[in-house]
């Protein structure tokens, strides 16, 4: 009997060690996820002079971005000419400390953003941006409410999955672990589905509203925290279950070994 307990001890650290794992990369993907919802670089505009854009306009560019009535098409226009980025809770342009029509293009820049509110959040998205008897665009509109809502989801189940760890090691047993690996996996598919949502409804958005020439469109740092992120969480989902199950198994064997 001695030579399987060394072996059980042996394989107790082998879960150990693959549930401090997954429990790394569960905190590791939990940062990342909540760093990308929380900043505004998911998709970044890069224009050659903004600058002499804002000059030429005054400050009607910035009044009517931060304009309770400006639709997708006049914050889009603002976007691209004064080095935008979008966020999933804001948007921002790049814009001189004082741009008035009388003066000099400034090159003092200054970043000023606006959130969208929860009703900006499920707003229905028209076939031609900015003309609302256009039409409802279904596909878009879906999209942006899911991209809004997905990566709140994820967060939720990870942490669920979570307190169910704390719970499993409370009654020190690994079996509820499988728990908290479901939920990892749920929110693994979740975040990935808010990556495939945003992809589509920039593109979508594109086709809509073509980049002027002289601007340059790109997935910024906060959408690269979101790609990564949900690798991660399958990854800990993977060690979550496997740990749970084999430790199961081994405790099963191990039980029949004992009264044989």
């Amino acid at each position: 009997l001695f030579p399987y307990s060394s072996k059980g001890a042996m394989m107790d650290n082998r879960f150990a060690t693959a549930l401090v794992i997954a429990c790394v990369l569960s905190l590791i993907s939990t940062i990342y996820m909540a760093a990308s919802i929380g900043t505004d670089f998911w998709y970044e505009y890069h224009t050659l002079s903004p600058a002499e854009n804002v000059s030429e306009a005054g400050r009607s560019i910035w009044d009517e971005f931060v304009s309770e009535e400006a639709d997708e098409k006049t914050y889009t226009d603002a976007l691209f000419r004064c080095n935008g980025t979008v966020g999933l809770w804001r948007r921002c342009i790049t814009v001189p400390k004082n741009a008035h029509w009388y003066s000099i293009p400034e090159t003092d820049m200054t970043t000023n953003c606006i959130s969208f509110s929860l009703s900006d959040q499920f707003m229905e998205k028209y076939i031609e941006p900015g003309n609302h008897n256009s039409g409802t665009d279904l596909n878009r509109t879906y999209l942006w409410r899911l991209q809004f809502l997905l990566p709140f989801v994820s967060l939720g189940l990870m942490c669920f999955g979570a307190l169910i760890g704390l719970c499993a090691c409370a009654c020190r047993s690994l079996y509820p672990a499988i728990a908290t690996g479901v939920l990892h996996f749920l929110a693994g598919l979740c975040t990935l589905g808010l990556v495939g949502c945003y992809v589509a409804g920039i593109e979508l958005l594109h086709k809509k509203l073509p980049l002027p020439d002289d601007v340059r469109g790109e997935f910024g740092w906060s959408f690269c925290l979101a790609c990564v992120s949900a690798p991660l969480q399958f990854m800990a989902a993977a060690l979550f279950i496997w740990a749970a199950r084999t430790n199961r198994k081994e405790f099963t064997l191990l039980k029949a070994y004992r009264v044989a």
